[in-house]
């Protein structure tokens, strides 16, 4: 048949056969199965031999079990080429043996390299952990050597050792030390947020106490004739108990038998000198901090990012400073200010003594942008690739035509005024010092303008009550900014401010966020150096160990023999013999 008709459709021969075709095909296949399971007969099912306790002829070794490559063995290389005599200096002989202050090191910078920053959780994993046990020579020192040892032991000689690892990247070129990208974050201290000390509450409190006190001792003083101090003076802790104890010799000698008075002297003396004393110590505490926290003194309360409640409540912290170089940081520095502006010449000089010298460029953004801080770069020969607080703003069409603004006035530099919109001259008057609470002096211009009642801008130009407009401009700061600005929009300041964001913020991020760390478990300013000593040079190592195999995979994809283009003819062909 060549065709056939049916119900009006008609159908080809050749889609006839193809029909008939599969239908051959698919019985074959369904017979073809049927077959095999007929024929092929059911395997045994074995299992590979299971016996936990079982004893080996010979001992195996831990290293077998780690790769080559694996991270342990980078950190134990790194840690075997560091000089550790710093540490070694501080144990004293005699008594029972001490653990290998390298071993130590080695497994607690492995486990900061873990995300593991708890002393019991390291002494688990000494039992559980094959690297753990493998870095250890499986010795198990316990959390209590381990905190000690991370605490009292490190504290304080922890600098040297991050100082000769980073001088290690600098050798294989991963560092210059050139250029540093400085930032900061606040980090929680270990202390509760709620034992708080404010210097103004502290303050008030004594100068009450000091009034009650002051009243009660001038008039036991004035009943029995006693000679008492200026009315002028400070009336210490010491002074008061000096003073109260003088009037109840009195009153003992004399037989004066004032129930009301005796008591009231007698309370300043027990109670009332010791409340001052404590006041004292407090204030001593503070020094220029208007805060601590009871149980850890050397934290200030400061706001955080990391708000769980949402309504800016201060917690006790530090601001932690880093400079960072390809995401390597270089440098890091512990400080109680909560911003940034007052840490910036403290953190270079910190540079300069760790490693002997200065780099020769500095970007940051416009937290560290002040006079004092330009003054010191430039007088250093640094070059300053730091914002200031209104680098972005000034240039903003709204500023720029508003011609009412300072920065938009025109200045005449030879005979010093201003000009302002109606046309008039602003005299300068005289200039003030004004002093910033890092005690830095800077001098401000100012300037008055000759009339400005009856002016048709006087509602738009200022808002001032005063007949005529008074404006002070800081030359000094406004030179510098010139000079900062010309540089952040050069060719190399738009490279810098293009790559800051990539360097110190993303490499706190990766602390806090991908490994955890965001709170200290150590308190005391140098125990939380220490402790971030240690982070850091986990950062450094995780860094160095991404890079190398990030090379290594380059490296084999490359040198790979590259696979032939087969035709595609007989890659089908392939295709349909595997069907």
């Amino acid at each position: 048949m060549t065709l056939a008709n049916e119900k009006n459709g008609y159908f080809s021969e050749i889609q006839i056969n193809s029909h008939c075709y599969l239908m051959k095909f698919s019985y074959f296949c369904i017979a073809k199965h049927k077959k095999n399971q007929l024929i092929k007969p059911m395997a045994k099912v074995t299992f590979k031999s299971y016996n936990p306790n079982d004893n080996l002829l010979f001992p195996p070794c831990l290293g077998d079990y780690l790769p080559k490559n694996h991270n342990a063995r980078v950190v134990s290389a790194i840690i075997d080429r560091l000089d550790i005599s710093e540490i070694e200096s501080g144990y004293k002989g005699g008594g029972a043996s001490s653990y290998n202050p390298r071993m130590l090191l080695k497994v607690i910078v492995y486990a900061y390299l873990n995300n593991v920053y708890s002393g019991r959780k390291m002494e688990r994993l000494l039992v559980e952990n094959v690297a753990f046990m493998w870095l250890s020579g499986m010795q198990r020192p316990d959390f209590r050597t381990i905190n000690l040892f991370r605490s009292k032991r490190l504290a304080g000689k922890f600098d040297s050792l991050f100082t000769q690892v980073v001088l290690l990247l600098n050798e294989e070129g991963f560092v210059s030390l050139d250029v540093q990208y400085i930032d900061g974050t606040k980090i929680e201290s270990a202390a509760n947020k709620y034992t708080f000390v404010w210097k103004g509450s502290v303050e008030k409190n004594k100068a009450r106490l000091e009034t009650k006190v002051r009243s009660v001792l001038e008039t036991a003083e004035q009943t029995l004739e006693l000679e008492g101090s200026e009315p002028e003076e400070e009336l210490s802790s010491e002074e008061m108990a000096r003073r109260a104890e003088a009037i109840l010799d009195k009153m003992d000698r004399e037989g004066i038998s004032d129930k009301k008075m005796r008591k009231a002297v007698e309370k300043v003396k027990s109670e009332k000198a010791p409340k001052m004393r404590e006041y004292e110590d407090k204030l001593e505490t503070l020094g220029e901090r208007n805060s601590f926290s009871k149980t850890d003194p050397d934290a200030t309360f400061m706001r955080m990012k990391e708000d769980a409640m949402n309504n800016g409540q201060t917690k006790p912290g530090y601001n932690v400073q880093i400079a960072t170089e390809n995401q390597f940081i270089t440098n890091y520095g512990i400080f109680w200010r909560p911003t940034d502006q007052g840490t910036l010449i403290p953190f270079l000089d910190s540079f300069q003594a760790r490693y002997g010298k200065q780099s020769g460029e500095i970007c940051a953004d416009s937290g560290y942008g002040s006079e004092q801080n330009y003054e010191y770069m430039f007088g250093n020969g640094i070059v300053p690739y730091v914002k200031y607080n209104m680098f972005h703003a000034e240039d903003k069409r709204k500023r720029r035509q508003n011609p009412f603004l300072i920065q938009n006035l025109h200045y005449n530099e030879t005979d010093d005024y201003f000009v302002c919109p109606m046309g008039q001259h602003m005299e300068h008057i005289g200039d003030v010092t004004v002093k910033s609470d890092l005690g830095y002096e800077s001098t401000v211009s100012r300037y008055i303008a000759r009339n400005c009642s009856g002016c048709p801008l006087r509602g738009m130009c200022y808002k001032a009550a005063a007949d005529r407009r008074i404006i002070e401009v800081n030359h000094k700061n406004n030179a510098y900014r010139r000079k900062a600005k010309e540089l952040l929009t050069s060719e190399r300041g738009i490279y810098h401010r293009g790559n800051r964001p990539i360097e110190p913020e993303a490499v706190f991020g990766d602390i806090k966020f991908n490994h955890g760390f965001k709170r200290f478990r150590l308190k005391s300013n140098e125990k939380v150096k220490t402790e971030f000593g240690l982070v850091a040079l986990a950062h450094n190592i995780r860094k160095y160990i991404a890079i190398n195999q990030s090379n290594m995979a380059k490296n084999i994809k490359n040198n790979a023999p590259k696979r032939p283009c087969l035709p595609l003819a007989w890659n089908l062909k392939r295709f349909h013999e595997a069907c």
